[in-house]
């Protein structure tokens, strides 16, 4: 009596439409099978259909008209979370709900059924009335046949869990007027689509009325006044929950960024198949030069498959520079420092340093960090990343670039993630951090002992070596699942089955990997910035085309923002270097920065040739002041701390592999050397060129086996330095 009787002449209800029985058919070969007439809503025929009986009792949408309810195994896991006595109570319900409707209150139809419920002779209404009428008797309150009946429905509905006695009113959405929830539902969207700073409840409230009273006009109707303002600001809040706009404009710009789940981890089995690049200022003030404090940009890239990290550190805002030097990090081993323990070498990790070594020769002294060639590069739609010249460059060495869609963080998960571990395990634990927000920052950090940006340079790249020694929680071995891997282990197991394979770059490839600009080739040379360059490879090419269409016939360009004193033009031999013109009327180096600020002071008096001159002597002029450490200007002080800065991190150029050498720690141009006290070819602290020798007098550096070669004109020759 618990489950549907089906039989000739019963009514069902299937698939939203009601149907008769027609017949039933029991077959060992085709199982049982159902006959089923129904009436088409529309055009009034009559339709036959067959089902397989089991099909038909296990969907969902099936049920007996007019017969017992469907029999539902009770939801134990709902009713654990109420009071044994509300369970009872919920079960006992049951059965007078049965019983009003099949007249048997046992499930398995084994009890006698009481004249008074007896479905062959009475009518449902009437044993819905002798129920209530029965109960009141026995003592309980408030029992009406309309009692009854909810309890009917409830059961039909959700089973026995529907009987359990609900505690708590109506909502706060409830309570509220529908038309001013649609407006809230209809303004919260827009505010949070475009951004717009969050604001107080009251500007919210102004809103919904103006909108009300503007659909008023349009749709007529009733007239709807906006609650006051404690009861908008309950409401508000339970609308933005309900819209999961809730918390700060941050936190909803990041939901609203966030992809629709489920979520699907990135997976990379191999180094170097998915590399992430980003860039953030750091949380930590450092000295820049002089006194200025400031604080420096960090670019980083994370390998997903090894978890590695590369990253370099800059004053100012990253350039296509910044990305030439990640990339030639990740495929160029780093060389140990002086003063670093030994534990931090390859050759004393779980990396195969021995056959390595046999295969590249540059890993012999190289830290225990990974040396990969990147297939795919992921960014967001920084300028600097999206640039053309970015694009070329990875092509140029076969990578993949693959931007995110805009205010995307999710989706470059990997190196938002490295971006925090940064933060708690190196900038808090130095002085001047600033914390993530202004919420967290100090009252007085500016007066900490701050480092310099060459301490802290020194110190970030032992902290990259240090990283891939760490345990990563998310990184595991498939056959090693409960351990979790450092990089360099992780490196370690897949080397045997990704192999390595060692890529040396060439001058060539890290001249393609500078900016581009397009030029145009005249008898006086090349000019942009208020800079000319010319040389004699120039000869035969003043005034031609290019042959490349898409940019008129101008020529490919490629220059360093940290040192303008040169380019490299693709000429149809390949590339040349080409120099400025007034590189020996500038006895200091300098950098992008620097130029910018003698162009903004010096003033044009005269040609463009002229003009060009006086930039030089003024460039010479304040770059010597500056060596000798006169009193500068606000504005000067600035501009010379972010040019030394900027040269702690070597680029690449196309006379050295600036990567095999250290960080330098003093100068505009800032050549790392540690001078030896027992050494003569360095000059006395207390002569009077000591002053041009540490301010970077140097007109040329280049590494040569080891050793670091300077020419400077006040050497009568050059000289080799340790």
């Amino acid at each position: 009596m618990s489950r549907p009787r089906l039989e000739p002449g019963t009514v069902v209800r299937y698939g939203g439409r009601q149907w008769t029985v027609t017949g039933i058919e029991a077959s060992s070969v085709s199982g049982a099978r159902i006959w089923l007439s129904g009436t088409e809503e529309e055009g009034g025929e009559d339709t036959l259909a067959v089902f397989g009986l089991a099909k038909l009792l296990g969907d969902a949408t099936f049920e007996s008209v007019g017969g017992p309810p469907r029999l539902r195994v009770p939801q134990m896991g709902l009713l654990s979370t109420v009071s044994e006595g509300e369970q009872w109570r919920a079960f006992e319900l049951e059965r007078h709900v049965r019983e009003v409707e099949t007249g048997c209150p046992a499930l398995d139809g084994t009890a006698s059924v009481r004249s008074e419920y007896d479905p062959a002779s009475t009518t449902l209404a009437q044993r819905e009335q002798a129920k209530a009428d029965e109960l009141a008797a026995q003592g309980w309150a408030d029992v009406s046949r309309a009692t009854v009946r909810r309890w009917r429905a409830r059961y039909h509905a959700d089973g026995v869990w529907g009987l359990v006695k609900k505690r708590g009113g109506s909502t706060q959405l409830d309570r509220a007027d529908p038309q001013v929830v649609e407006a809230l539902r209809a303004l919260l969207p827009v505010e949070a689509s475009r951004s717009r700073s969050r604001g107080w409840k009251k500007r919210m409230r102004g809103e919904v009325r103006w909108w009300l009273e503007d659909h008023h006009r349009k749709h007529g109707g009733r007239p709807v006044k906006v609650p006051a303002q404690s009861t908008f600001n309950k409401l508000l809040d339970t609308v933005e929950t309900s819209l999961g706009l809730q918390g700060t404009v941050a936190q909803r710009r990041a939901r609203a960024a966030r992809p629709a789940p489920p979520f699907k981890p990135t997976l990379a089995l191999r180094p170097g198949e998915i590399v992430m690049l980003d860039s953030t200022p750091l949380d930590v003030l450092v000295v820049l030069d002089d006194g200025v404090v400031g604080r420096l940009e960090l670019t980083i890239a994370v390998d997903v498959a090894v978890c590695g990290l590369w990253g370099v550190l800059r004053p100012a805002g990253s350039k296509l520079t910044d990305v030439a030097v990640l990339l030639a990090q990740m495929m160029t081993p780093m060389v140990m420092r002086p003063g670093w323990s030994a534990g931090l070498s390859m050759a004393a990790s779980v990396v195969p340093h021995e056959r390595l070594t046999s295969v590249d020769e540059r890993l012999k002294d190289a830290a225990a960090r990974p040396v990969i060639v990147p297939e795919t590069v992921v960014v967001d739609q920084g300028k600097v990343f999206v640039s053309p010249a970015t694009r070329a460059a990875c092509e140029s060495l076969g990578i993949s670039l693959q931007p995110v869609p805009p205010a995307n963080g999710p989706a470059k998960g990997h190196v938002e993630r490295s971006f925090g571990s940064i933060n708690s395990l190196f900038c808090q634990w130095l002085p001047g951090h600033t914390g993530s927000n202004v919420s967290e920052r100090g009252s007085k950090v500016e007066q900490e002992p701050l480092w310099t940006v060459a301490e802290l340079q020194a110190l970030w790249e032992e902290f990259l070596v240090y990283w891939h020694h760490r345990p990563h929680a998310g990184l595991r071995h498939p056959l090693m699942p409960k351990k979790a891997l450092t990089p360099n282990q992780m490196w370690a197991a897949l080397l045997p089955v990704a192999g390595y394979v060692p890529v040396p770059l060439s001058a060539d490839d890290f001249v393609e990997l500078l900016p581009v600009r397009w030029q145009p080739i005249t008898d006086a040379g090349i000019r942009f910035d208020y800079r000319t360059y010319d040389d004699s490879c120039l000869n035969g090419h003043r005034g031609q085309d290019s042959g490349v269409r898409a940019q008129k016939g101008l020529w490919e360009v490629h220059y360093n923002p940290y040192d303008p004193v040169r380019i490299w033009v693709r000429l149809p031999e390949g590339f040349r270097e080409v120099a400025w013109i007034h590189t020996t009327s500038v006895a200091l180096p300098f950098t992008h920065h620097v130029w910018e600020h003698i162009c903004k002071v010096v003033e044009r008096t005269g040609s463009r040739e002229e003009h060009e001159a006086e930039l030089a002597l003024a460039l010479d002029a304040f770059l010597r002041r500056a060596a000798r450490k006169e009193k500068l200007s606000a504005v000067e002080r600035r501009v010379v701390a972010k040019s030394r800065a900027a040269d702690t991190v070597q680029v690449p150029s196309g006379e050295l592999n600036v990567l095999d050498v250290p960080a330098p720690s003093f100068g505009l141009a800032g050549v790392y050397a540690t001078p030896d006290p027992d050494d003569e070819t360095w000059p006395d602290e207390n002569e009077e060129n000591d002053e041009d020798v540490v301010g970077g007098g140097l007109e040329a550096g280049r590494v040569s086996g080891g050793s670091l070669i300077l020419s400077d004109q006040d050497f009568e020759e050059d000289q080799w330095l340790p």
